[in-house]
């Protein structure tokens, strides 16, 4: 008897300025289009979502004029409930199911981050956003979301990126020699000091196993091709 074919599932990592629109706040024109292509393709694989604050309030900014780091890293772990809320509404109004699941406590608005309940959503077709980053200061919301995919066995962390299309060989704002690359190994990355995504969060996936999709959000659609499991960016892996 052949097994049965299980379900793609990914984990979506979603900056907060794709929310701004790069302004401050949430830009209710993108998070909406945003939105439907998620629950498009929600439709056919279960979507994990981990959110950044960035829109809001950067911690690591904030720290370095003199504010407690811990503090600030906190406020910006408010900011990313804000998103995930803000998205959580949206999605439900492209008629996606949703949860949000948060890692400090704050029960009127979103679950508490249990796995194994998120991953029962995720088997009921509902979309599961986590905010507030770890719940811990000094984390990236790229090293949660590398930590979510792993706790929730999802079998990519989809990075979706603004104002780049994947990991190039140098910054392509300032070298024009720089080139996209198809496919680069973890310790690649790291050797090469590529800032695309925190190295904590490289060493997380690299050393359980988890592949990594960087891909820009730009054109309409890319963030549906990329949860589907189309190559439009870069595939970051242990080995070529």
């Amino acid at each position: 008897m052949s097994e049965p074919e299980t379900t793609r599932r990914v984990l979506l990592k979603l900056s907060g300025e794709a929310f701004g629109g790069g302004a401050l706040g949430v830009n209710p024109d993108v998070v909406s289009s945003l939105a439907r292509e998620i629950a498009e393709a929600a439709k056919e694989v279960e979507v994990a979502i981990v959110v950044g604050g960035g829109n809001f309030f950067r911690g690591a900014e904030l720290s370095q004029r003199g504010m407690d780091r811990g503090r600030a890293d906190y406020m910006g772990m408010l900011g990313t409930v804000m998103n995930a809320l803000a998205l959580q509404d949206f999605l439900e109004q492209a008629g996606a199911e949703t949860r949000v699941q948060s890692a400090i406590s704050m029960t009127q608005v979103a679950e508490p981050y249990i796995p194994r309940r998120a991953i029962r959503h995720l088997e009921k077709g509902r979309v599961v956003i986590f905010g507030a980053g770890a719940g811990l200061p000094y984390f990236s919301t790229d090293t949660v979301a590398a930590q979510r995919a792993l706790e929730i066995h999802a079998v990519e962390v989809l990075v979706a990126k603004n104002g780049v299309d994947g990991v190039y060989s140098a910054d392509p704002r300032v070298d024009a020699d720089a080139v996209k690359l198809e496919k680069l190994t973890y310790n690649e990355a790291l050797q090469k000091g590529l800032k695309v995504v925190d190295s904590t969060a490289f060493s997380l996936c690299m050393d359980n196993g988890m592949p990594m999709h960087v891909f820009g959000m730009e054109p309409a659609g890319n963030v549906a091709k990329a949860i589907r499991g189309e190559r439009i960016g870069t595939l970051v892996a242990t080995s070529h």
